[in-house]
């Protein structure tokens, strides 16, 4: 008579290796700025073109990838309806602020949140008058150690935060010069010719995050500039709190 097998207790838990793969494939159209067909998206899955079209299907049933009459595939509007019930309160509280921000400096005004070890745009607003204006959509990310949201993020991180990220390689040393200058900044980054400034935005319940502008160039000096965006992540903290 055989023994029976159990699983062990301690073994990882087990993974839907197609949930994974659909929800990669969202993160692939999210990260790119054009509609892709579906032999691009079994190439970045490297998959077989029809799981990738299998997965597209069960995707599109649901609202979150639409395609249009050429084949091409993009992201859905049920998407960006789950996403605006992402840290619901922090957007809706944030809108108004990012707003003034805005058109009062002319450039770009959004909050980045940590999420997964990466900066994450949650919200962005874009000026309504302005000569050239940068835009920072919502979903975008980038590495933790590039650009001022970055260094303002990292520069609240208790050191148990920071140790759970795992690749303390990264700290950047301006972060211990944030509080004392009262802003974080960059220059060439993580877009080329782009100018950033940004304060920690540290609401409780909330990821860590911060409130930050983006710019091509600015006749508002950094300090002015840190001076706004300090005072705006003060009464958005205070909302919230």
């Amino acid at each position: 008579m055989s023994i029976p097998e159990f699983a062990d207790p301690k073994a990882a838990p087990a993974h839907s290796q197609t949930l994974s793969r659909g929800i990669r494939m969202l993160e692939i159209l999210a990260d790119t700025d054009k509609p892709m067909t579906i032999v691009e998206l079994a190439a970045a899955l490297d998959v077989h073109r029809s799981i990738a079209y299998r997965i597209l299907r069960t995707l599109e049933d649901h609202g979150l990838v639409v395609r249009d009459p050429a084949g091409l595939v993009r992201l859905g509007a049920r998407l960006a309806a789950l996403a605006r019930g992402v840290s619901r309160d922090l957007q809706a509280t944030t809108r108004p602020v990012l707003t003034r921000i805005a058109n009062e400096l002319g450039m770009t005004a959004f909050v980045a949140v940590l999420d997964q070890g990466e900066i994450f745009t949650l919200v962005s607003i874009e000026p309504r008058q302005a000569h050239a204006t940068v835009a920072q959509q919502p979903g975008t990310r980038h590495p933790l150690h590039m650009g001022a949201p970055g260094i303002a993020i990292q520069s609240g991180l208790s050191a148990a935060q920071w140790a759970a990220l795992g690749h303390p390689e990264t700290r950047r040393s301006e972060a211990g010069e944030v509080v004392a200058l009262g802003y974080a900044s960059s220059h060439n980054e993580v877009i080329p010719g782009l100018s950033s400034i940004a304060v920690p935005l540290l609401v409780p319940g909330e990821s860590p995050a911060s409130l930050a502008v983006v710019y091509i160039s600015s006749l508002h000096s950094p300090t002015d500039i840190g001076a706004v965006l300090t005072a705006a992540a003060r009464t958005i903290v205070a909302e919230l709190s």
